[in-house]
């Protein structure tokens, strides 16, 4: 027999992942001219749901709107496969806006997939990733199961759920990652002996149920919006105005409620079979009955998986208990009393770097050309991950190109509120982004995000020429427009006086400028064309932009200010090799901080947890000195 040689090829970056951290991370590589390979443990699962079928929603269709803006491909790509579109908190102020849409999960995998396969400089392979190899310190490829060598310049690791994945409901526990997939089981040992520090993560999923067997006319329906706005800011709002699929509403009652509590002993969260911990803004339906025994009903929201499949989703009600409960559990639900289950509900117990060893670039401190991105960092999320992968991709391949990080700050962006928050905070458990995450949300709203993130996409090299150029445009348009209404007097006469009556708002006793009466809560730039005649034909998008800057001026003019407060504190470096034991005064829970997270900066060392004010300030003052002894 003949000798088994392995395989050896050579890459520029692997991908450890094809999720939706894992496509954005490919994307980004291949697009930036880096030969690329991503792995997968199975190539029909590549931007896989396992979970909810949808994309967006509070202050995930934030991150959405920044992944397109920066060059990244989720909004692209639910835009072509949602079945059904809504705007959130319409009723309240812009800020809080956020998109959300159901995905036909089934078409969202398949274009994802394809859009991978067309890419230039982009390679598939079904192959379990078994050795992170290294050499000095720095990343060298990827040793697969089979024996075989990828070696590389950069690895991304996008691992998922997948790492010693285990999924569990009632007496049942499997060794498998979601849907039944291969769990990937060789690779935390590599980066255990890398020193690198792993804990173990809790998700679960709800039961799928036969949508033939639930009465729809006991439930509340859910239509989409009847203009639907696209995710990406490239896609024609024609395209995307479509026939939507509806969603349901029903509760959990006191007879589902009382199911779960009479079993509640048989649970393997209440158990102690689940040892790990789980998200804490998206509990199990037992969770949620044990912790707020004061509910009478929990909302129960029924979505479809897709277009050419009866299998519905029954958010609200994730749950590990055991299989015969789960059945009566549902079956107690009004309009799920003959429910048929097609897929049991599940939790799953997975892998992942534990807090403290990111660098704000997303680098695994421990390991030079080692990144990571997704669940394996600790955060949830399908929106989460993609931000993730697509920051992690670029850097990633910046770093062989010898050019610096891209870092989006807090200030700036969502993503850059999540990655601070993954990189200075102590996260025990699944992190999930909010819009109450972020100090400056105002400023980042998800109307604007190709005005705040563009210019660095194109820096990357994600977004083409003609692309900035028109956002450049459209920035001058913007600001054309506001300079023009500001220098319009507007009088009293009696054209602009039953205007006014019209809207009820107050009749003017003097000029004003067209910018005073937009500032008007009753009044708006768009109903203020009728007194503007000379007005000039701008898109939608202008417009819109030119009535929030006007009416929110005086908060943003404020927040702006608070920014320019924070960028002061972002800009004081802290050298990588400064000495906490040498700085005086420091409390000792501030010194053990800063020596474990290593802060780049005084106001990311300000964020962490056990660090005041007064040790900040003692940071600052050895700073001055270091500096000092360093120019000598």
């Amino acid at each position: 027999m003949s000798e088994y040689i392995p395989i050896k090829e050579y890459y520029d970056v692997v991908i450890v992942g094809a999720g939706h951290a894992g496509c954005e991370a490919a994307l980004a590589c291949a697009r930036m001219g880096m030969e690329t390979v991503v792995f997968t443990v199975s190539v029909d699962s590549i931007a896989l749901m396992p979970c909810n079928p949808n994309i967006g929603g509070s202050s995930k269709g934030h991150l959405v709107r920044e992944i397109d803006a920066i060059g990244g491909e989720m909004g692209k790509v639910i835009d072509k496969t949602f079945i059904q579109s809504k705007m959130l908190n319409k009723s309240k102020g812009p800020a809080v806006h956020s998109l959300r849409a159901q995905a036909d999960k089934a078409d969202y995998s398949r274009l994802m997939r394809q859009r991978l396969e067309a890419q230039e400089h982009l390679t598939i392979v079904q192959q379990e990733a078994s050795e992170i190899m290294t050499e000095d310190g720095h990343v060298t490829g990827v040793r697969t199961v089979s024996g075989a060598y990828y070696y590389a310049k950069a690895v991304v690791l996008c691992t998922g759920v997948y790492l010693k994945a285990r999924c569990i409901y009632g007496e049942v526990s499997q060794y498998t990652g979601p849907n039944g997939l291969m769990a990937a089981n060789h690779l935390s040992q590599s980066l255990t002996d890398l020193g690198i520090r792993l804990t173990r993560f809790k998700t679960g999923t709800p039961a799928r149920i036969d949508g033939r067997t639930i009465d729809f006319s006991k439930m509340q329906i859910q239509e989409g919006d009847k203009t639907v706005v696209p995710f990406s800011f490239s896609t024609d709002p024609a395209d995307v105005q479509i026939d939507q699929v509806p969603c349901y509403l029903t509760y959990t009652n006191e007879n589902t409620h009382k199911i779960i509590r009479d079993n509640i002993d048989r649970s393997p969260l209440y158990a102690g079979v689940i040892k790990s911990t789980g998200p804490r803004y998206c509990p199990s339906i037992e969770d949620k009955v044990m912790r707020f025994a004061e509910k009478d009903k929990h909302q129960v929201f029924i979505e479809p998986e897709g277009l050419y499949t009866n299998e519905m989703y029954i958010d609200g009600m994730s749950s590990s208990m055991p299989e015969d409960v789960q059945h009566a559990m549902y079956r107690s639900v009004a309009g799920l009393e003959n429910a048929r289950i097609v897929r049991n509900a599940y939790a799953i117990e997975y892998d992942c770097l534990a807090y403290g060893q990111l660098k704000s670039s997303l680098e695994v401190k421990a390991v030079k050309g080692l990144f990571s991105a997704g669940q394996f960092n600790g955060s949830s999320g399908y929106e989460e991950a993609a931000a993730q992968g697509l920051i992690a991709g670029i850097n990633a391949a910046r770093e062989i190109q010898g050019k610096a990080p891209i870092i989006l700050d807090r200030s700036e962006s969502y993503i850059g509120v999540l990655i601070d928050d993954l990189v200075t905070k102590e996260n025990l458990e699944p992190y999930r982004m909010m819009t109450s995450r972020s100090e400056y949300r105002l400023l980042l709203r998800q109307d604007n995000a190709d005005l705040r993130l563009r210019r660095y996409g194109y820096e990357a090299g994600l977004i083409s020429e003609n692309e900035y150029a028109a956002l450049l445009s459209m920035e001058q348009a913007i600001a054309d427009e506001i300079a023009r209404v500001s220098a319009i007097n507007i009088g009293g006469n009696e054209k602009v006086q039953h205007f006014l009556e019209e809207y009820g708002s107050s009749r003017l006793n003097s000029g004003v400028s067209l910018k005073d009466l937009i500032c008007r809560p009753e009044l708006d730039y768009e109903k203020t064309a009728a007194i503007d005649p000379d007005r000039p034909e701008l898109s939608a998008r202008v417009r819109e932009q030119v009535n929030i800057e006007i009416k929110y001026a005086g908060y943003i003019e404020r927040q702006k200010k608070q920014v320019e407060q924070f960028r002061k504190l972002e800009k004081k470096v802290i050298p990588d090799d400064i000495d906490y034991d040498d700085v005086k005064s420091l409390r000792l829970e501030a010194r053990q901080k800063l020596k474990e997270f290593r802060p780049g900066s005084i106001g990311q060392a300000s964020r962490l947890s056990g660090v005041t004010p007064a040790d900040v300030t003692m940071i600052l003052v050895y700073l001055e000195k270091y500096y000092v002894n360093h120019k000598a």
